[in-house]
């Protein structure tokens, strides 16, 4: 039965039977595999919110007539409420390489979603191998790639 408490070893297997390491050389090399993959989780994830802020910038304006001012002491009270005539929608005629564009943006999105989730868990249970360095690694790794990748987010 495997251990559930954090050990310091030299020997794991992780995620699969072909990665099983025996020795303080497996052991630097697997940790620095696990440490590149959780810098890369977290890169995928900023990426992630990158794409989301330049799909909302690029979408269209909305296809209704925006509703009318506010109402002013002197404006009753119907005058200053949504009508009918601010709920039609404006005439405008949709391109289809917009429609294109975004069903795109929305399928790139929804592949990097699988693979920011499948990361993570594989990540997740790479942690619960319960060695203490494989732990450090992931910890690390998200610490460097949130250090990397959060600066870049604001310049967008």
């Amino acid at each position: 039965m495997m251990s559930m408490t954090f050990g310091v070893s030299s020997s794991v297997t992780l995620l699969f039977d072909f990665w099983d390491v025996h020795g303080p050389a497996g052991m630097v090399l697997s940790v620095f595999v696990v440490f590149l993959l959780t810098v890369f989780y977290e890169v995928l994830k900023m990426w992630r919110v990158w794409l989301g802020r330049s799909s909302k910038l690029a979408q269209p304006e909305s296809v209704y007539a925006p509703p009318p001012p506010c109402r002013t002491d002197s404006s009753s009270v119907l005058d200053s409420s949504p009508s009918e005539s601010s709920l039609t929608p404006i005439e405008s005629n949709p391109t289809t390489t917009n429609t294109r564009n975004s069903w795109l943006l929305h399928g790139i999105q929804t592949l990097l979603h699988i693979l920011q989730v499948t990361l993570g868990y594989m990540l997740m249970l790479c942690v619960m191998s319960y060695n203490t360095w494989i732990f450090l690694g992931v910890i690390m790794g998200s610490v460097l790639g949130y250090f990397i990748s959060f600066p870049l987010l604001g310049h967008i």
